[in-house]
């Protein structure tokens, strides 16, 4: 394998990071501490809002930078501020939502690096979430409104992300359709049941590589590491991509290298293997 020089590695938390029950495990802890005491720029870059980020890796000494909602929202944590904003607009996110709003669905909206959700729909959050640790997540991290669609319209503006979690996959299915005639919406589901929508051209590889640029760091010397369908861009637009053993076929397809699965720490590993060694 060539020999490469890695200055940056962009981090998928769900299905990557994280173990199944979406922990950081002390190996990966390690192996990250000292990616960033050797200068390395290490992210998270998630398809989830800043708030849905585990507390232990908003606050990771040196994880300075964080990449959320699918690119839409880059964060300088240090300097406590945004530097950079790719939003879905009123329009078309309202548009999407009543797409959505026809099939049986639990709705999200981002506002600011937050989630918001369906109230009623999350007392019956397990119909939408298949992955019992996902739904605790959803439980401790979304604020509960009663109308999704009237406060996206209320506040009538930007928004991270759209996203709608299906309880039927034909359902999902015939709205993927119907979303994807849309000419403003950029369509990903890094689960096999959800949908999400950003603004047209928005997804982590792009963004990635533009924050790579701000920080004087070619493409050429990121790695990525990911395992669903909202990190196949970020695995071909990086200078190096790695899929993880439990990735979707896209993804391993995208990869430059496939690493052990996440609970085999396999993003931990790969990090030792190609950056911590170099």
């Amino acid at each position: 394998m060539v020999k490469r020089k890695i200055k940056m590695v962009g981090l998928d938390l769900d299905g990557t990071l994280l173990s199944d029950k979406k922990e950081l495990r002390p190996y990966t802890r390690d192996v990250l501490t000292r990616a960033v005491e050797k200068g390395i720029v290490v992210l998270v870059a998630t398809g989830r809002p800043w708030t849905g980020v585990p507390e232990e890796l908003r606050s990771f000494p040196g994880m300075r930078y964080a990449l959320t909602s699918n690119g839409a929202r880059i964060i300088d944590r240090d300097a406590g501020k945004v530097i950079e904003e790719q939003l879905l607009l009123p329009d078309p996110g309202i548009r999407a939502l009543k797409i959505c709003g026809k099939y049986d669905t639990l709705k999200e909206i981002y506002f600011d690096g937050q989630g918001y959700a369906e109230a009623d729909k999350m007392l019956h959050v397990e119909k939408y979430h298949k992955n019992p640790n996902m739904r605790e997540y959803i439980r401790t991290t979304r604020i509960p409104v009663e109308d999704i669609l009237g406060l996206a319209e209320k506040e009538n503006r930007g928004m991270d992300k759209v996203q709608a979690l299906f309880a039927d996959m034909e359902e999902r299915e015939r709205a993927w359709e119907e979303l994807e005639k849309e000419p403003d919406m950029e369509l990903v589901g890094s689960l096999k049941y959800n949908i999400e929508i950003n603004a047209k051209g928005v997804n982590k590889g792009t963004g990635l590589v533009r924050l790579g640029r701000l920080l004087g760091i070619p493409r050429e010397e990121i790695m990525a590491c990911g395992d669903g369908d909202n990190d196949t861009a970020m695995l071909r637009e990086a200078g190096f991509g790695v899929a993880m053993a439990n990735a979707e076929e896209q993804v391993k397809r995208a990869a430059d290298y496939i690493t052990s699965g996440n609970e085999e720490e396999g993003a931990a590993r790969a990090i030792e293997k190609f950056v911590l060694t170099q």
